[in-house]
């Protein structure tokens, strides 16, 4: 899809993706907030509440959740990142905006097309499907594709993206 934008905020690069989801702006909360929902679709799901201030422990890191408007935005820190969403009732549906603010704008393309990967498996979980990681990831080429129009779009050195590319056909 490449939809993704490449910003700076607070002096640091992050990622910006927009989806309109055919959905409830509750119905997308709970698969943003619920650690049984979020494993179902995101990278990694902490035990959390989420309420404000409260710390979790994921892959010996701590994260902190720093702002929750139920059912409207979620934020947090993990391993020096920020991460949020912020929902928007449209119509009978819902607009999700999630932003990833991280330190090295050298791997903006390999993150964006891993976030393009996750984001692909949101809709098919809202509308009670599966789609596994494998399956969104289809096959290491298209990922690869993914990648690589994001490096020219956002102007970053592909090399780190190819690397980290090359190492999971290895390990296939």
């Amino acid at each position: 899809m490449t939809d993704g934008t490449l910003e700076t905020i607070d002096g640091r690069p992050a990622l910006r993706f927009e989806r309109t989801l055919a959905h409830s702006i509750e119905r997308v909360w709970r698969a943003v907030s619920v650690p049984a929902e979020l494993e179902r679709w995101f990278p990694a799901a902490a035990e959390w509440t989420p309420a404000t201030g409260e710390t979790f422990e994921a892959y010996g890191a701590t994260g902190e959740v720093t702002e929750v408007d139920a059912p409207h935005r979620l934020v947090w820190t993990f391993g020096g990142e920020k991460y949020s969403f912020d929902l928007t009732a449209e119509g009978d549906g819902c607009r999700l905006i999630f932003i990833h603010v991280f330190g090295d704008r050298a791997i903006a393309a390999q993150t964006a097309a891993g976030w393009e990967t996750y984001l692909s498996r949101l809709e098919p979980h809202l509308a009670g499907g599966y789609l596994s990681e494998a399956e969104a990831h289809g096959s290491w080429d298209q990922w690869g594709e993914v990648h690589e129009s994001y490096a020219e779009r956002f102007g970053v050195d592909p090399t780190p993206g190819r690397q980290f590319l090359a190492a999971q056909r290895a390990a296939q």
